[in-house]
């Protein structure tokens, strides 16, 4: 009798564990179809896998309870988007599910970007309307949420690869950028800040002007070194980037009469630093403005290859200048 009833056991175990193999392991039958399934913020397990269900994503839910609350996946299971496409095994999906392989956006924003060049990324992806996102950046609340003292966002979203799950606000992304930049500027940062008598601001300011002004790496402290002389001695910055900000692209040509145009950052105009920073600044250029080098240079000019001439006196600037022109001429 007991031998009947554990051939019994052992048959139903048997019949159970190949009904289990099947319901996991056999393909569903959809083809190569695409499929995003959302799991809501919030959402139990149980409504995951109903929500399953009710797409055909899973034969018998019960199967997949059960193994969720073996594995205590029923516990901690990710929201977001999961990219699923028809020839999955359920056992798939619920690894899916497990490992949290979510749908992830990328954003890559390089040291140079503007707001303007960042909220086309992010309207690129269809997360947000480029005039909401412009809009969001000079929203005051947010600003003093995160202690930036400045007119916008500008230049306090550090440049870097951003990944990041389908589904999550940009207000969020937004945090997560500010974040990386305060890891980034880090204590002795902070306290070389202090000790230069400079605001955050106003060190973000200065190494945006010296991300758009700089080439080359090594020239990025001497670049510093001009404006902060020039800002020493009273002198307006004149930094040519300052003039066209918020104006038109820099990839268009400075004209003599964007040097002319009264704006708030336009530094042919007005006298210091601008309101605040005209771009993304990477950390070289921000250690460029808390380190610039001990130089007497006043004034610099291209050379027509990514390196600059650097002057002391008006005298040797204008013959760099006429030198300059001279290359750009027989270059055609």
């Amino acid at each position: 009798m007991k031998k009947n009833i554990a051939l019994m056991a052992a048959g139903i175990l048997l019949v159970f564990s190949f009904y289990v193999a099947v319901e996991l392991f056999v393909p569903l039958p959809f083809g190569n179809r695409a499929i995003e399934f959302e799991i809501k913020k919030g959402a139990t397990f149980r409504q995951v896998v109903e929500g399953l269900s009710r797409k055909g994503l899973v034969r018998d839910r019960w199967v997949f309870l059960l193994l969720g609350r073996i594995t205590g996946l029923d516990r901690k299971i990710k929201a977001g988007y999961y990219p699923l496409w028809g020839t999955m095994r359920p056992i798939e999906i619920f690894d899916a599910f497990r490992l949290g392989r979510l749908i992830e956006y990328e954003i890559i924003v390089l040291p140079g970007d503007s707001l303007r060049e960042i909220a086309e990324k992010f309207a690129s992806l269809g997360m947000i309307e480029e005039t909401e996102f412009l809009r969001l950046s000079t929203d005051r609340d947010l600003l003093d949420l995160y202690n930036i003292d400045a007119p916008s966002l500008e230049g306090y979203l550090f440049p870097d690869t951003y990944r990041f799950p389908k589904g999550l606000e940009v207000r969020e992304v937004i945090s997560m950028m500010i974040a990386n930049l305060r890891e980034k500027y880090d204590a002795g940062m902070l306290a070389r800040t202090s000790e230069l008598g400079l605001t955050e601001r106003d060190v973000l300011t200065m190494a945006s002007i010296i991300e758009k002004e700089a080439v080359t790496d090594s020239e990025r402290p001497i670049i510093a070194a001009v404006y902060y002389n020039r800002l020493k001695r009273h002198m307006p910055l004149q930094a040519d980037p300052t003039a066209i900000y918020g104006i038109k692209s820099h990839k268009e040509r400075i004209t003599r009469k964007d040097l002319l145009r009264k704006t708030a950052y336009n530094t042919y105009i007005i006298k210091g630093l601008p309101p605040g920073p005209i771009a993304s600044p990477g950390l070289k250029s921000i250690k460029a403005a808390l380190y610039p080098a001990e130089v007497p240079y006043l004034y610099f000019v291209s050379n027509n290859d990514g390196t600059h001439n650097f002057s002391v006196t008006l005298g040797e600037h204008s013959d760099a200048v006429k030198s300059y022109r001279a290359k750009k001429g027989n270059n055609g």
